[in-house]
C-alpha cells in the first residue's frame, strides 16, 4: 500500500521525501485552571459519584528505597488484545512518582475481610508494609499482597493526564486469582461492603 501512495504522489508531481519536522512545544502538564471550572459543588460532586460502588486495590510497586503502594478504588480492565489495564492517582501522590520509577506495579484486587489493610494503605507518609504480608509478583516483582482476592502484574504501558489525576495504562504481564471463595471488598457511599449472593 505504501508503495501505491508513493508512486500516486510522484504521478501528481508531489513531493515523496518528508522535510524535518518541526514538532509544536509539549504544554505543560496542569490540573484545570480556575476559569475553567464548571459551576460544580465538589460535595456533590463526592456524593453522586459515590453512588458508584467500585472494588477497591491495591497498587504496589518495588524500587530502590523498597516497597511502595497506594490504596486505589478507580481501576478497570481497559483491553483484551493487547490485554491492558488503567487505574487513576491523584497528581499530587507521593507514591506514584516511586511506582513511576519502577516503571512496573502489581494490582492487589483486595479480599472481601481486607477493609483494615486498605485504610493503611490509604494514609500518606506511614510505613504502609509494616506487619504485611506479601512476596514478589512472578512477571515485575512487585509486592504481591497475601489474601488478595486477585492479582494482575503490570508494566507502565502510557500515562495520560486527566485534570487533577493521571490516567495510567498497564501492560498486563501476569495474573492470578486468589483462594477459593475469596469474596470481593465493595466501596460505596464512604463506606466498606462485600457481596453476598
Amino acid at each position: 500500500m505504501a508503495a501505491t501512495v508513493v508512486r500516486y504522489l510522484r504521478s501528481v508531481g508531489a513531493a515523496t521525501v518528508a522535510e524535518p519536522v518541526e514538532f509544536l512545544p509539549r504544554p505543560d502538564l496542569r490540573a484545570v485552571r480556575d476559569d475553567e471550572r464548571a459551576p460544580l459543588d465538589p460535595a456533590l460532586f463526592r456524593r453522586v459519584l459515590g453512588q458508584f460502588a467500585s472494588g477497591v486495590t491495591v497498587i504496589t510497586a518495588e524500587d530502590p528505597g523498597g516497597p511502595t503502594g497506594f490504596a486505589c478504588q478507580s481501576f478497570a480492565s481497559l483491553s483484551l488484545d493487547p490485554p491492558l489495564v488503567a487505574f487513576m492517582v491523584a497528581r499530587t501522590s507521593t507514591t506514584w512518582p516511586r511506582i513511576a520509577q519502577a516503571g512496573v506495579f502489581c494490582v492487589n484486587i483486595l479480599g472481601a475481610e481486607q477493609g483494615s489493610l486498605c485504610r493503611g494503605f490509604a494514609v500518606s507518609g506511614a510505613d504502609k508494609f509494616a506487619g504485611v504480608a506479601h512476596r514478589p509478583a512472578p512477571a515485575t516483582g512487585s509486592p504481591l499482597l497475601d489474601g488478595v482476592a486477585a492479582w494482575v502484574d503490570c508494566r507502565v504501558h502510557a500515562v495520560h493526564t486527566g485534570g487533577d489525576h493521571l490516567i495510567v495504562v498497564g501492560r498486563v504481564e501476569g495474573l492470578g486469582e486468589g483462594g477459593e471463595g475469596v469474596g470481593p471488598l465493595l466501596f460505596h457511599r464512604g463506606r466498606f461492603g462485600q457481596f453476598t449472593t
